[in-house]
């Protein structure tokens, strides 16, 4: 397909107007060329042009962003209202916020892909530019591209606002039980992991599937969330003749990976020392990562042996650690320096991601995380090049998260096309995975990729010569790993742009998700499913991200100004009448005392596209229920109830049903066709009885397939109707075989008489 055919079938049509003009923008290009020859005076037409579509883009990027923001922080007071008003806090009410970050969350993956196409469309239009030309202004472009960068980084931050907002509306506004921090410091853990390609295409969509189910993580929620946050660097160490690397790729026993891991930007204090083995004999033959924490001035000295494992240890108990912790310190950190000393370790590769997790705050049982903008950087001195300095050192210093990086050397480094996403169980705990978790694994969104490893794709990058052996994933990367787009899966929208997860809307899920739970009630079950115990538990995190909502000040300031779009969401649970309503914007009607209590300086600057879903809710709410059981007639059904008028809703016929008729119409015209074929040889190469037998088969074959047409048109026509009654055919195949068995009994007959 071409890629102006795939652009085309990517725009989301109430942004049509926004995407880069990718058509005009190739015709251009295409019609100067073969009218007259590229001169100096179309390259600068076609910069000028190609950069106000950049122009275009980013600037709609921008205002898409600071709507969003403005709806975040709408929803944030609204929920911190809720919080102070006991009597506000109905689930009702929360449900209400939900949907509204169920919708914010929708167009947070809808201006994802946006960006992502037209970023697509830049490069594309570039390269077809330099192929009819001849230049190089792909090259040229990059400074461009980077003052006005079209990247999904900035979307992480909404991401993580909407989990911890979305995750106080599903917790209906109670403090979270646990410590989300407790996952930093486990010091060893069995686990059970599976690994998976996202195209970047699906990656904002898959955060965003996952974190309706499971809360972002955040470990320290003192602070204020920032992007510097999720980025993770490690430092691998191998030897020159790659002993490490050959043992992980071959799987030997007790085979080792160790790792120099810090989290944040290059002036974290805390480096983790980690060591993965494989079949490890002091745990009778479970595969298990250990890690312990130390500070950044003693990593040089522990290399060395300078800091001995005993010293360590010492530490740790003097801040208070447990004895056992202190003993498994001391058996890593010894172990760690043992292979430092006997294989001669130094550092290789270093890797860099951005990473967004999800977890249950204290438990382990279920983890997911995310890691994108995934790179890999050298840190040896093989080539004879000395990369760090001092060249003792245990990192570079001259690299630190700025992704992409694009002031290394292109020897020096290797941009991941694909992010990672990772599923932990820990399985000796009987965790399974959920049903959610089930459907998104096997979906067209994530490429199944076992046993792959950060260290041993990087390895194999940059030291192939050195290396007999090689990862069996490198043809992967060959292949288009994106699939077709599966029906009723992942996040989409209806006709009418409303959001449907998995096909469902939002409020349908929840209401089978509570049959499910009164069922269970009723049933006497005492044990949920591992969907249901992770949707019913809620991060901690959530506290401290709404707190430090309050003091960004962006929020506050792109309130102002602002043109925004109106939008529509899915209805919710309806309220009864004595519950208080979520508060209600001024309007020209004189407002409810129940509402002036709420209305003044909390609400005077919400959006008017956020006032005018709650007014839309409002009025939806007040309509009854529609009665179930209620007949279906004619072109649409009507809806009793004993209050309101009829309602009518339109029903609407699958055209999958009319292929099944014509599937079955042409199933007896084959039958007809084989008996024809047979009566046809009889006639012109049989004798006197033959020929008779031939023409009766020719009468049944004519007689079917007139009998094949007129059961196709009656379908056809009770179909487009929606007639109620019988679609099977009773007699047919009866009568059928019958003639059939009367027209051989005929033919031993005449034959042998």
């Amino acid at each position: 397909m071409k890629y102006g055919q795939e652009l085309q079938q990517s725009i989301f049509a109430p942004w049509r107007l926004s995407y880069v003009s990718y058509d005009v923008l190739k015709q251009e290009l295409k019609t100067r060329q073969l009218d007259h020859g590229w001169t100096d005076k179309d390259e600068q037409d076609f910069i000028t042009l190609l950069d106000n579509e950049l122009s275009k883009v980013y600037d709609f990027i921008n205002a898409k962003l600071s709507e969003i923001d403005a709806r975040i922080l709408y929803c944030e007071r609204t929920i911190q209202t809720l919080q102070k008003n006991p009597s506000m806090a109905s689930d009702a009410n929360y449900s209400i916020m939900d949907e509204a970050l169920t919708e914010i969350l929708f167009d947070v993956n809808d201006l994802s892909r946006f960006t992502r196409v037209n970023f697509v469309a830049i490069q594309k239009i570039l390269k077809k530019h330099d192929k009819w030309t001849g230049l190089n202004l792909k090259q040229k472009f990059i400074a461009r591209l980077r003052e006005k960068p079209l990247d999904k980084q900035r979307f992480d931050v909404a991401i993580v606002y909407i989990s911890a907002l979305h995750d106080i509306c599903r917790n209906r506004g109670k403090q979270s039980p646990g410590n989300s921090a407790s996952g930093g410091d486990q010091n060893a853990f069995e686990r059970a992991t599976a690994k998976y390609w996202i195209h970047p295409d699906n990656i904002t969509e898959v955060k965003a599937i996952i974190m309706l189910h499971l809360p972002v993580l955040i470990f320290n929620k003192d602070k204020k969330w920032e992007p510097s946050d999720s980025a993770i660097s490690s430092t691998y160490f191998d030897n020159s003749n790659f002993d490490l690397y050959t043992g992980r790729l071959q799987r030997d026993e007790e085979a080792e990976a160790i790792r120099f891991r810090w989290y944040g930007p290059m002036n974290s204090n805390s480096v983790f020392i980690e060591r993965k083995t494989h079949h490890a004999s002091w745990l009778d033959g479970a595969s298990v990562k250990d890690r312990f924490r130390i500070k950044e001035s003693q990593v040089n000295q522990f290399m060395t042996g300078i800091c001995t494992a005993d010293q360590i240890s010492d530490e740790q108990k003097k801040a208070g650690v447990s004895d056992s912790t202190v003993e498994s310190v001391r058996f890593i950190a010894r172990g760690v320096q043992k292979s430092f000393r006997e294989r001669r370790l130094e550092p290789m590769i270093r890797v860099f991601y951005n990473r967004t997790a999800f977890q249950l705050p204290d438990d382990q049982r279920l983890r997911i995380s995310l890691d994108t903008d995934l790179t890999f950087m050298r840190e040896d001195h093989l080539d004879g090049m000395h990369r760090r300095q001092p060249t003792y050192n245990w990192r570079r210093n001259d690299v630190g998260i700025d992704y992409p990086f694009h002031y290394m050397r292109d020897n020096d480094i290797l941009r991941f096309p694909y992010a990672v996403l990772e599923t932990k169980l820990q399985t000796h705990l009987g965790q399974q995975p959920p049903t959610w978790l089930t459907s998104l694994i096997e979906s067209h969104l994530v490429h199944e990729v076992p046993r792959f490893s950060k260290y041993l794709h990087g390895a194999c990058h940059f030291y192939r010569e050195r290396l007999p052996l090689l990862p069996w994933w490198l043809a992967e990367l060959n292949v288009d790993i994106r699939k077709p787009r599966e029906e009723n899966i992942g996040l989409t929208r209806s006709r009418s742009f409303k959001p449907l997860i998995d096909g469902k809307y939002r409020r349908a899920m929840i209401e089978e998700k509570e049959r499910a739970n009164q069922q269970a009630v009723v049933s006497g079950s005492s044990r949920g499913s591992g969907s249901e115990r992770i949707s019913t538990r809620s991060s901690s995190s959530g506290t401290a991200v709404t707190q430090d909502l309050n003091s960004s000040s962006s929020f506050t300031d792109d309130l102002k100004g602002l043109h925004k779009e109106s939008y529509q969401t899915t209805t919710s649970t309806a309220t009864t009448t004595n519950q208080y309503q979520p508060p209600t914007p001024p309007m020209k009607s004189a407002l409810d005392a129940s509402n002036k209590d709420i209305s003044g300086s909390t609400l005077s600057s919400f959006p008017p596209q956020i006032q005018k879903f709650f007014n839309n809710r409002k009025t939806n709410d007040q309509q009854p229920d529609p009665e179930l059981g209620m007949s279906v007639t004619g072109d649409e059904f009507d809806v009793h109830t004993t209050t309101t008028k009829r309602q009518k809703v339109k029903v609407r016929v699958e055209p999958k049903v009319f292929f099944a008729n014509e599937r079955t119409f042409i199933s007896w015209l084959q039958f007809c066709a084989l008996l024809l074929t047979v009566a046809l040889n009889l006639l012109n190469f049989g004798d006197t009885i033959s020929r008779t037998v031939g023409g009766i088969f020719i009468g049944l074959s004519a007689g079917i397939a007139i009998y094949a047409l007129y059961r196709f048109e009656k379908r056809a026509w009770m179909i487009s109707r929606r007639i109620d009654g019988r679609y099977d055919d009773i007699w047919g195949p009866a009568v059928l075989c019958l003639l059939l068995v009367i027209a051989l009994i005929v033919n031993f007959y005449l034959r042998f008489r």
